[in-house]
């Protein structure tokens, strides 16, 4: 019989559930992650309408990362880094046609590591991207709802031609009919059930991925004649390098799976259908759609006797453009496209060998990269060498504390972002390149990269970008 049994055991006979004795049980981990969603978020400030209520109370129960950004900006390359803490430059998964288990055969998944260390280790949704979805070295079960495309996608509205780009749209549905409402259920079911060893449930959401269909109710939320556009600039292209402006048009996969480009590219196609205001309000709502369903888990969690004992994780795989720099979707090593929500927040008292802390924000960059080691941390698992990202452990005890590492993303075969406090430099494989001041220009409007005042600069940024570059 486990240890940790004995132990409930023991704790039963004498009636005793101090928040002393809760601290020496292993904690939980609910693990939510979130497709597509960018900083719009109540308590990152990135849209000033938007409502997250759910998402910016748990970021009160701990600390969010006010500027964390992924490792790809794309699904399947940010996803399989940030669950087997392998950086794509070292791994070769740069685009959605790889498979995990070709690539690393010998990965070992962050849920392998709870598996091992005693944890009933469960998923649901989307964690990992399209073929694999179910690993299954990595899950003691694994559960994907039906989807019912039919209901979930109301037909092209009729006074728009054909070519227009209007994936979204209201559904006449109840939330928990949605696919991410039957997602919230099933870890709401899986949260009620009494439990002998600690669990790690991970609860994967597609919203706001497109198509953003949701109930109409969110819809309402944001009137379409209120919606304010995201910030802009004429031009800002021009001194942009070629393969940077075909990032801008095209919707581009390393892998080559879903390469194409609407007639002179998402954007042009959006505003030549004046679709702009309608896109803005669709994914806003969208948004609250799945804040909504996070709120119906975390409500079910703080409903039952573990949430005393359990660390929340929440984190997004990538951001995403609404016409910033003339560009739609992710696809890109702008900041828009890679900077994303993370959230981690645990329990009062001391979890593993750290703390975390309550109602705070840290403004030092991390990565995606650094959530695999920072939960071996939190829950006292065994460290693991050969991982690319680095524990937050001491930033969760200190938000402010120096934190000198940048961040580095990658999209495709020697594209590369450095990140820094200050500085985003990026540099592309034929070349070409962008810096930008984030305290002069947090926009990315203008690329210093040419000017010779910033030749330092860029040769220490360069020192930061990836030695070696798996194919």
């Amino acid at each position: 019989m486990k240890v940790i049994v004995q132990i409930l055991i023991a704790w039963l006979a004498s009636g005793v559930f101090s928040h002393s004795a809760i601290a020496n049980e292993p904690p939980n981990v609910l693990f939510i992650a979130v497709d597509d969603l960018r900083d719009w978020v109540g308590h990152l400030g990135g849209n000033p309408q938007v409502k997250t209520p759910n998402l910016d109370r748990v970021a009160k129960r701990g600390v969010s990362f006010r500027h964390a950004y992924c490792a790809a900006p794309l699904c399947n390359p940010s996803r399989i880094s940030l669950l087997t803490g392998i950086a794509p430059a070292n791994s070769g998964v740069y685009g959605n046609g790889e498979r995990l288990r070709d690539k690393m055969p010998d990965a070992t998944t962050l849920m392998q590591c709870f598996r091992v260390s005693g944890y009933d280790v469960r998923g649901c949704g989307k964690i990992f991207h399209g073929t694999n979805a179910y690993d299954r070295e990595s899950w003691d079960a694994y559960f994907v709802p039906t989807r019912n495309r039919k209901k979930e996608s109301p037909k092209r509205a009729m006074d728009l031609p054909k070519t227009a780009w209007t994936p979204w749209g209201k559904v006449d549905l109840r939330d928990d009919e949605m696919f991410d409402g039957k997602v919230a259920n099933w870890a709401i079911s899986e949260i009620r059930k009494p439990r002998r060893e600690p669990f790690f449930l991970a609860c994967g959401f597609t919203k706001p991925h497109l198509p953003w269909m949701v109930p109409t109710k969110y819809f309402n939320l944001y009137p379409r004649g209120t919606i304010m556009l995201p910030p802009t600039v004429s031009g800002d292209l021009a001194d942009v390098p070629g393969f940077g402006r075909r990032l801008a048009r095209e919707v581009y996969d390393p892998s080559g799976e879903k390469n194409f480009a609407a007639p002179g590219g998402d954007h042009a196609n959006v505003l030549a259908n004046g679709q702009w205001h309608s896109a803005v309000q669709a994914y806003l709502a969208t948004i609250s759609f799945v804040d909504a369903q996070i709120g119906r888990v975390v409500d079910a969690l703080d409903q039952t006797s573990h949430a005393d004992n359990t660390i929340i994780v929440v984190w997004g795989d990538h951001g995403w453009h609404l016409g910033e720099k003339d560009h739609w979707r992710k696809h890109a090593l702008w900041k828009v496209s890679t900077r994303t929500p993370l959230i981690v927040a645990g329990p009062e008292y001391a979890v593993g060998t750290g703390r975390v802390a309550r109602d705070q924000v840290c403004d030092r960059p991390v990565s995606l990269l650094d959530v695999y080691p920072t939960l071996l941390d939190l829950c006292g698992l065994p460290p693991r060498d050969g991982l690319d990202g680095r524990s937050l452990q001491s930033l969760l005890k200190n938000p402010e504390q120096p934190w000198e590492h940048p961040v580095v993303t990658t999209f495709g075969f020697n594209n590369h972002a450095v990140q820094t406090s200050r500085w985003r430099y990026i540099r592309y494989r034929d070349g070409g390149e962008e810096l930008y001041d984030h305290d002069s220009d947090p926009n990315e409007w203008t690329n210093l990269a040419s000017r010779s005042e910033h030749e330092a600069i860029i040769k220490e940024l360069k020192t930061r970008l990836p030695k070696v570059n798996r194919q």
